[in-house]
């Protein structure tokens, strides 16, 4: 079977899962509001597990890979060394990205001098388990600046981003922070998500009460625009205008909040093209060389 045949092969696969998610989720708020809402909660603790494109394979290779388990988790994760330079920088990847997501930004750094660290996050790549959350992400973050660290920088793409600043905020050292794409409020991600599920608004505020619960403390304090209050270090925050899964508002609601911030907006690249986008690639050297 050609590779056109097999691409499209997949995609009619993906749409006929989708729809299976999207009745499943229509059917269980139906029986009840509650059924609704652990279903909604399980999909969103579940990311997609993508085919590793063929343009990641040479950081891969090049890259000293690595299994650590991360004991507060009890979970393993895959750590990517690329490079062996002192100036160290940290990427974080996105929901249901990979550790060499951001290899261009990688290639890029390591032509400029800088080693980079990167690693599949708990249920992504060829990390274990199926399941995870953003607080997993900055768990991960925490062990891996104990253990590789200090970095001088941090790149964090989508829910990295919110990532990186949430572990800024807890002590992470950094000495600048790079945010590309990232998301903000954690409950309009949630409602955002029920309406991507065609179902009833009020799952989302249920879901919200269900995850205050079980943290203990009301889970809006680890949006964005909320720990970027308390952020003292240089933050650049990059995001495209025509991003069609993290809307460019979240880019002015967190430089709004920061104390030292600095935005670009880019525009026809989207959430994921801005990665590689040559200017941006020259936008965070200028910035982390400044």
């Amino acid at each position: 079977m050609s590779k056109s045949k097999l691409q499209k092969l997949s995609q009619i696969r993906m749409k006929l899962a989708y729809k299976a998610v999207l009745l499943k989720g229509k059917v269980s708020q139906v029986i009840s509001l509650k059924l609704g809402t652990y279903h909604a909660i399980k999909l969103f603790r579940t990311p997609f597990k993508f085919k590793t494109p063929k343009r990641e394979f040479p950081m891969i290779s090049k890259s000293r890979k690595e299994l650590i388990i991360i004991k507060e988790l009890q979970k393993e994760i895959m750590v990517y060394h690329y490079g062996n330079s002192d100036k160290k920088v940290l990427l974080i990847h996105g929901w249901s990205g990979r550790g060499t997501q951001l290899f261009k930004i990688a290639d890029s750094l390591l032509e400029n001098g800088f080693s980079t660290i990167s690693f599949d996050a708990p249920a992504h790549g060829h990390s274990s388990g199926n399941e995870t959350m953003m607080s997993e992400f900055i768990i991960c973050t925490r062990i891996l600046n104990e253990k590789y660290g200090p970095f001088e920088f941090g790149i964090g793409h989508s829910l990295g981003g919110m990532t990186l600043l949430n572990a800024i905020n807890r002590g992470v050292p950094f000495r600048k922070a790079i945010c590309i794409g990232s998301g903000n409020s954690i409950f309009d991600i949630m409602k955002e998500f029920v309406e991507k599920l065609e179902m009833k608004p009020i799952i989302a505020q249920m879901m919200k009460t269900h995850y205050d619960k079980e943290f203990g403390v009301d889970l809006e304090q680890f949006s964005s625009y909320q720990v970027a209050k308390n952020i003292e270090i240089p933050v650049l925050i990059i995001h495209d205008t025509d991003d069609e899964d993290v809307p460019v508002k979240c880019a002015y609601d967190i430089i709004d909040n920061l104390k030292n911030g600095e935005l670009m907006i880019t525009n026809k690249l989207g959430h994921r093209k801005v990665l590689g986008d040559k200017k941006v690639l020259e936008k965070i050297l200028n910035f982390m060389n400044a």
